[in-house]
């Protein structure tokens, strides 16, 4: 009888032990999540959201996002015009006005060429700052265009 009090108590001080460990550690952990919704205005180009380049697309939503991380998405842009296009983007009109020193928004896309009738993959890469402070939710307007 008493060897199992003994094996009780060292149990219950074990998983005691366990919850304290838990707890801390569960203090020092801390995330933090941004959601954005940028809007998309064409120059000269149409993007879109499938490779048939059969659904425009307007509106990304990035959904949420943790400090400190990047997420990618692809969309397509045909070049809808009658001569070769250099694809550039600008991004503006952040929403706090601080999202632009923390968040950067970056595509593979940049200066390249595309043919009058073709369209190509576009990789887009949001990074949100490990030091993000003051904002939770934030837009932009991004631009995509094709200068002659």
């Amino acid at each position: 009888m008493l060897e199992q009090h003994k094996i009780a108590v060292a149990a219950a001080v074990g998983i005691a032990a366990i919850l304290m460990m838990t707890t801390a550690l569960g203090l020092l952990q801390s995330t933090k999540t941004v959601t954005n919704t940028g809007n998309i205005i064409a120059v000269n180009v149409g993007v879109y959201q499938d490779s048939g380049c059969t659904q425009v697309l307007a509106t990304i939503n990035w959904g949420n996002l943790t400090i400190g991380s990047s997420t990618t998405t692809t969309i397509y842009v045909k070049n809808t015009g009658n001569a070769a296009l250099t694809l550039n983007m600008t991004v503006t009109s952040w929403n706090p006005s601080a999202a632009s020193s923390y968040i950067t928004l970056t595509w593979d896309r940049q200066d390249s060429i595309l043919t009058q009738g073709n369209n190509v993959p576009a990789l887009l890469v949001l990074s949100v700052s490990a030091n993000v402070n003051g904002f939770t939710d934030f837009n932009c307007t991004t631009i995509i265009a094709g200068n002659a």
